[in-house]
């Protein structure tokens, strides 16, 4: 019988393109796939550790794995077991931890996946900070088999002072041209209908092609955009990287969803410029409002953090009352976590987690409130959307190209497929249940 492989992600979207990867090259060593959850002979967990929650969940999933599978073979890499493999190490049972440069070379290093009675096996080849390798990856979404996420960029220069990203990922680095072209044309060749570029930071893209001439995010897409693929997307950019070019593309050409997420963190100067980012609120502000006068029906989303030191609450009521005055789509609300060598660790003004809590609810509403009033703004309007798979209720789901969920009940609709509605009933209510948000629209086939 085969060897089983069930491999798990935390994290970002990179992330989950990273997994899909090492999955192929379990099965192309003749592994069969298992889902997380069920018994395997060997498990990987590609890791995070972008907060404390995320290091805890990381350490549940390893010992609960460990708990119900002990006979398998464990692997832990990613973020989390870069910067951190010592208190994995201390978990007894893991087999074997990976550095980011050795992530996707897990064959090199094992080939039997039988569990020794010695100890954990810790490969790390590269300090904080000094990870240089890019692994290449690309990977269906694991919930609709119809977008697939193609990595492009990974690393990150920038030292926002509260991220680790760079200690876990290193520089910023990119993939060539001619590498990103013919991977997009494998994903457009296995069927998919939309690819998601991704990165640490994306909008950071520069590389060279051949004849050594210079690349950056805008010639990426301006080569995508002639291929058989239907729609484009990037999963998220930074403010200071959304250049005019790139406007003025999504604007002229049908194959750029008018969807973008923009990081932002704080709504207050003070705050913005404490956390080091690269902009200032107002900056901020009137690209939202040019994003929104240039591009149709554009969705915004945002990423915000919530308790940072320093924070007073007149500084958490201008962040807050930021946001409400843009015309943004929805808010990603972090809570802000002390991460181990961040300039944030040693400044003053340290929030009560109490405070935090609150904060971070307020934003949570105000996120549903902004998704609500989005949803209903384009009732009765004909929008496009891929759909994915079937749901158990009968009901097949899908996204519009500015990121509004839609849900039909009918068998006409395949999925995979492009097709024209009439979004139709009013979202219900996100006032009763803040886990349960808001729901997908109802939409009528127009056309097929």
């Amino acid at each position: 019988m085969p060897k089983t492989v069930s491999l798990h992600t935390l994290g970002c979207k990179l992330n989950y393109s990273e997994t899909s990867t090492i999955a192929k090259q379990f099965e192309n060593n003749g592994f069969e796939l298992k889902e997380y959850g069920d018994s395997s002979d060997v498990f990987v967990l590609n890791t995070c550790t972008v907060t404390e929650n995320a290091d805890k969940e990381c350490r549940q999933i390893i010992r609960s794995v460990i708990r119900n599978n002990p006979s398998s073979y464990i692997i832990i890499t990613g973020c989390y077991a870069q910067l951190q493999p010592e208190e994995i190490e201390k978990i007894e049972g893991v087999d074997l931890i990976l550095g980011e440069n050795e992530k996707f070379r897990i064959f090199d290093y094992v080939r039997d996946f039988e569990r020794k009675e010695q100890s954990c096996n810790v490969i790390i080849s590269s300090t904080s900070g000094n990870v240089s390798d890019f692994g290449e990856a690309f990977s269906a979404d694991s919930d609709s088999r119809t977008r697939a996420f193609l990595k492009i960029q990974d690393g990150c220069d920038y030292n926002c002072a509260f991220c680790t990203i760079p200690l876990a990922r290193g520089g910023s680095r990119s993939l060539e041209p001619a590498r990103v072209i013919e991977n997009a044309k494998k994903i457009i060749d296995s069927g998919y209908k939309e690819i998601i570029l991704t990165g640490v930071n994306t909008g950071d893209y520069r590389s060279k092609d051949e004849n050594l001439n210079e690349w950056k995010l805008i010639n990426i897409l301006y080569e995508l955009e002639k291929t058989g693929i239907e729609r484009i997307r990037i999963s998220s950019i930074e403010p200071n990287l959304i250049t005019d070019e790139i406007i003025a593309l999504y604007k002229s050409s049908s194959k750029f969803c008018n969807h973008f997420h923009i990081p932002l963190q704080s709504g207050d100067s003070e705050i913005l410029k404490s956390m080091r980012r690269r902009y200032k609120n107002e900056f901020y502000k009137d690209l939202v409002l040019k994003l929104t006068e240039e591009i149709k029906d554009v969705g915004i989303g945002v990423d915000v953090i919530v308790g940072f030191p320093g924070e007073t609450d007149e500084y958490f009521t201008n962040t807050k009352n930021f946001l409400s005055e843009l015309p943004i789509m929805y808010l990603h609300t972090f809570s802000y976590s002390e991460r181990k060598n961040t300039v944030s660790v040693n400044l003053p003004g340290k929030v009560e987690i109490n405070k935090i809590k609150d904060r971070s609810r307020i934003l949570r509403y105000l996120s549903l409130s902004k998704r609500y009033d989005f949803y209903s703004k384009h009732l009765n309007t004909n929008q496009k959307v891929l759909f994915e798979s079937r749901k158990e209720n009968g009901y097949i789901e899908g996204y519009t190209t500015n990121y509004i969920r839609v849900k039909v009940n009918t068998s006409l609709v395949k999925e995979n497929n492009i097709y024209g509605v009439l979004l139709k009933n009013p979202p219900q209510s996100f006032m009763p249940s803040l886990m349960k948000g808001v729901e997908p629209l109802d939409a009528e086939i127009i056309n097929t």
